[in-house]
């Protein structure tokens, strides 16, 4: 009996020792199972993680394309659709122009030609080849030349589908040709108004460079000025002109951006419509405007004597008041009759500017300035107050020229009033016999 209580004593811490060990066993398999599911869990989530992450990305850049796009589109829609057009003006007016790009002349006429077909014009710039514009002028024949200088030769020609066109041709001497040409276009592609005449179209076949301009009837200022062969203007029609010229320095220097300093105003680059409608021409020497405070760059000195404002003749500083002082020249012609330079003048009255600027401001000398031509027939008060205008923009010092704004703003109730200037107890046509011209 003591051996089977010592037996059965015995065999029992056995089997517990047994239970003990496997439960031990079991306990330290538990943690490893968990820990190896864990950093499994982990790696799946950083992996979604990582994958959602790129498929966000993609999607984010895909909608920034697509807004890139939709946001390009609508712009060179509004490029198209950005005049504003009425029944006095085409300007493109407070927004930033890029003359930065020219015309991408690679042997050939750009993009082709019209040959066949009617252009569409409505504003945009047409590109003809050389064929079309010899058809156009029948071969460029001596007969329809309407102009020569300097800069080449126009001639008087009819496109495929009847436009009568003024046709440029222009000299391709040195780099200063090429740079006229590709100024013209650039310039007159964006700009668009009632006083810039307007570029139909150009032509760069090979080494030709042509200008298609809308064709101006009554030909230039300075033709009806001091061409004895043409009836003179009145005094009405000079200062519809005056006025004409003052809104395209003025659309130039005010509502462009940057602005553009024309650099070469003067009689011969002022043409007249069938209604004699001044528009103001050749951009070939225009420069953009700094936009410094001053607003003043350094440049070569171009120009035409006679007009030049003496600060750019000097030191070639280049403003948008040199334009001023050049329309201030124009002004005394309108009012004179005279050249800017004219050495078969007595002494003294060689340099029109020099001559006139003492005598504006004196209402007795004024009246003796004005150009015989006018037969007495001028309002005396219109003519005292022009004649100030033209005082203040021929300054010598330019700071004290007037903004071209300012001048239209004087000129506008000049011209108003000129329909009942006849009639007007305050303003009657003088009735003097004219003095000849000194």
């Amino acid at each position: 009996m003591e051996t089977s209580i010592s037996n059965g004593g015995f065999a029992e811490p056995a089997s517990a020792a047994g239970d003990v060990s496997n439960h031990k066993h079991h306990n330290s398999s538990t943690p490893h199972n968990h820990h190896t599911n864990l950093a499994s869990t982990s790696i799946l989530i950083i992996i979604i993680s990582t994958i959602s992450v790129i498929v966000l990305f993609a999607i984010f850049l895909i909608i920034f394309m697509l807004t890139r796009l939709k946001h390009g589109k609508s712009r060179n829609s509004s490029k198209d659709n950005g005049s504003i057009h009425n029944t006095s003006s085409v300007f493109i007016s407070h927004t930033a122009i890029n003359f930065t790009s020219s015309p991408d002349v690679k042997g050939g006429c750009l993009y082709g030609g019209n040959m066949g077909e009617k252009p569409q014009r409505k504003n945009k710039v047409q590109v003809f080849t050389y064929k079309e514009l010899e058809t156009a002028t029948e071969e460029f024949s001596e007969a329809n030349v309407i102009g020569n200088g300097g800069y080449g030769v126009v001639y008087r020609g009819v496109l495929s589908d009847g436009t009568v066109a003024a046709i440029k041709m222009l000299h391709r001497e040195g780099k200063q040709g090429e740079r006229a040409f590709r100024m013209e276009v650039d310039l007159l592609s964006r700009l668009h108004s009632p006083y810039l005449v307007e570029l139909l179209g150009y032509c760069a076949d090979h080494h030709h460079r042509l200008l298609i301009f809308e064709f101006m009837p009554n030909g230039t200022l300075q033709q009806h000025l001091h061409r004895k062969k043409n009836p003179p203007l009145d005094w009405v029609t000079r200062l519809r002109i005056a006025l004409h010229c003052a809104k395209a320095l003025e659309f130039l220097h005010e509502h462009s951006t940057p602005a553009v300093i024309h650099r070469d105003f003067k009689c011969s680059n002022i043409l007249l419509d069938q209604n004699f409608r001044a528009k103001v021409s050749d951009f070939g020497l225009a420069k953009m405007g700094s936009d410094k405070i001053n607003g003043q760059i350094s440049t070569r000195v171009l120009g035409t004597t006679g007009y030049l404002a003496p600060e750019y003749a000097s030191t070639g500083k280049l403003t948008t008041k040199s334009d001023v002082y050049s329309y201030g020249v124009v002004l005394l012609q309108l009012l004179t009759g005279r050249i800017p330079v004219d050495t078969k003048r007595p002494p003294g009255e060689h340099v029109l500017v020099s001559w006139a600027l003492p005598r504006l401001t004196n209402r007795e000398n004024v009246v003796e300035m004005v150009d015989p031509a006018l037969q007495g027939q001028y309002c005396k008060k219109d003519l005292i107050q022009v004649a100030a205008i033209a005082a203040m923009c021929v300054q010598p010092a330019a700071d004290y020229r007037p903004l071209m704004t300012d001048v239209v703003q004087s000129l506008i109730p000049l011209v108003r009033n000129l329909s009942s200037v006849s009639s007007s107890t305050s303003c009657r046509f003088q009735n003097q016999t004219p003095s000849p011209r000194s």
